[in-house]
């Protein structure tokens, strides 16, 4: 007698992808990653300026 008989023999699924990561990028770790480039590049322009102002 088998174990498994063929009608309740189930094939296993693949898992099926919650997000398609390659042709959809996150939108909001594209909106953080540019207010960190902004913001990062204002404190730089700002630590700059001091650097210039102290300078002189």
């Amino acid at each position: 007698m088998p174990e498994n008989p063929p009608e309740q023999r189930q094939e296993p699924s693949p898992a099926e992808s919650v997000m398609d990561e390659e042709s959809n990028f996150p939108r909001g770790l594209a909106l953080r990653l540019f207010i960190y480039l902004v913001a990062g590049h204002a404190v730089a322009g700002f630590l700059w300026l001091l650097f210039e102002a102290g300078a002189k």
